[in-house]
């Protein structure tokens, strides 16, 4: 792993004084390595790469561009709630990338997981690239890279912002938080002075719904994926526990099971819900949800949307499982 092994130097922070410790080194050591240069911010509006943006304020001010690229694999209303936050509340200097069709284009027909990761990474690092050639003086992409996704993409499995840069890179990489746990980073957040809605907000994969919607993506599916996170989203808020549980999804896989609707036969698609709890990602313990939200649960799911008649519920922790189904 080289340079990625976390620096024995590097106190395990879980302090606010810490947090303050840590700030003040990365401000430095961002001005040092941008200098009066540019820098393009990899914006997903998830808690890592929203603390990148608020150490890059900090540090360079006016010389970051945050590029937020909406590749279809979003959660509803995720890119216009980006905007908001960012744009109208932060000050933020964003650029919106709809490519949408591009990057489902490129996924069609592929099963593979890495290879999925693959096709997203490189994917984004072209659209950053498109998007830096009409500017003038970037020379840095900052990522949210985190030491789990580090540690998981030496054998378990490729994040898109870990080895999956292409070949002649004309930037240099900015990665500020990629020996921090997701603990620490929240901490850092809070330390930054930024919302706990944001700094509290559940983890979100880097290719999004994608690793959601199990093998081939398809547009139906991707759409069952969506729809439901939010039913899930919602009803974890209404029973108060949003602030309680970790993780929390709903995973589509490619299969159709054998169902009944209007006295007959369907085959349709089955959706799983996944709700975790963790400290830093590197294992993980399965929330127990109480069986009146369950059942309202698959009454909704099996209502809302067409296509779908069988709920089922993940009871796998970290490990065996990963976090993800992908």
């Amino acid at each position: 792993m080289g340079n990625n092994v976390r620096p024995a130097s590097l106190s395990r922070i879980n302090t606010p004084e810490l947090a303050e410790k840590f700030i003040s080194e990365q401000v430095s050591e961002l001005r040092r390595q941008i200098g009066d240069k540019k820098v393009l911010l990899a914006l997903s509006g998830g808690v890592d790469s929203s603390v990148v943006a608020a150490l890059l304020i900090r540090a360079v001010g006016r010389q970051f561009v945050a590029v937020h690229v909406n590749h279809g694999l979003l959660r509803k209303g995720e890119p216009e709630q980006v905007i908001e936050v960012f744009r109208h509340q932060m000050g933020a200097e964003i650029v919106y990338v709809d490519a949408v069709d591009r990057f489902l284009d490129k996924l069609a027909g592929v099963s593979d997981p890495e290879k999925k990761r693959k096709i997203i990474g490189a994917e984004f690092i072209s659209v950053f690239e498109e998007e830096a050639k009409k500017l003038s003086g970037i020379g840095f992409l900052a990522q949210g890279t985190i030491y789990p996704d580090i540690l998981e993409s030496d054998g378990v499995k490729a994040h898109h912002n870990v080895g999956g840069l292409p070949e002649g890179l004309r930037f240099e990489l900015v990665e500020p938080v990629k020996f921090l746990y997701k603990d620490e980073v929240r901490m850092v957040g809070r330390a930054l002075g930024l919302p706990d809605s944001m700094v509290d907000r559940q983890p979100f994969p880097g290719p999004g719904l994608g690793v959601r919607c199990v093998g081939a993506i398809t547009r139906d599916r991707l759409e069952i994926v969506r729809e439901y996170d939010a039913i899930l989203r919602e009803e974890f808020a209404a029973a108060g526990l949003a602030g309680k549980v970790w993780q929390y999804c709903t995973i589509v896989p490619d299969i159709r099971s054998t169902g009944i609707k209007d006295n007959k036969r369907t085959d349709d698609r089955m959706v799983v819900i996944r709700a975790v709890n963790s400290v830093d990602a590197t294992s993980a313990t399965v929330e127990e949800i109480p069986y009146p939200l369950l059942h309202r649960l698959v009454k909704r799911i099996t209502t809302e949307v067409p296509g779908v008649n069988r709920v089922l519920y993940d009871l796998s922790p970290k490990p065996v499982a990963t976090i993800e189904w992908e």
